[in-house]
């Protein structure tokens, strides 16, 4: 992939992770017993890029979504919040990936990064509110976490694998253009 294709990507995915958080944001969440709780569909766009480009890209893309999804409708503390959750996600979800994947799955480490990302954001809640007892949400959170993380592998999953079709597609056109 050439380095302006390279970029273009990176915006394409950025863009979306950011329009996914804001209309995820808009979206209540059912679960009363776990304030705060979302599902994390800006993940699908981290595992994405977690396999078809390389670390330091996905980073960027997560880095933009955090700042832009902020600077359109969010607040410092959403930002510490999502900041937490997103880099120790990201952290966890790039270690276990490199188990590879004849041990792990895209849905593991969609599961994974689904349960860091609770205790990414639990870590600052208990660091804001001075008190480690926030952590008692950890066991509902990590239900959720698990639940979420494999429906975005699930999804992440079936778009990784229709971006491959794609990419192989306009490959070959290319190729017969020439």
């Amino acid at each position: 992939m050439t380095k302006n294709k390279r970029l273009i990507y990176i915006a394409l995915l950025a863009a979306q992770a950011v329009v996914i958080s804001l209309l995820e944001r808009a979206i209540p969440f059912p679960f009363a017993f776990a304030p705060g709780a979302k599902l994390g569909l800006a993940n699908i766009i981290t595992c994405i890029s977690l396999y078809t480009l390389r670390t330091k890209d996905t980073l960027m893309i997560i880095c933009i979504r955090l700042v832009l999804a902020t600077l359109l409708g969010g607040s410092l503390s959403t930002f510490l919040y999502s900041a937490a959750g997103a880099i120790l996600s990201f952290l966890g979800m790039w270690l276990v990936q490199k188990l590879g994947p004849k041990r792990v799955s895209i849905i593991g480490v969609s599961t994974a990064g689904g349960i860091l990302h609770n205790v990414g954001q639990l870590m600052v809640a208990s660091f804001i509110a001075g008190s480690w007892n926030v952590m008692l949400y950890l066991p509902a959170l990590s239900f959720i976490g698990i639940l979420s993380g494999i429906a975005i592998g699930i999804a992440a999953n079936y778009l990784l694998q229709n971006v491959q079709t794609l990419r192989n597609f306009f490959e070959a056109k290319q190729a017969l253009n020439k």
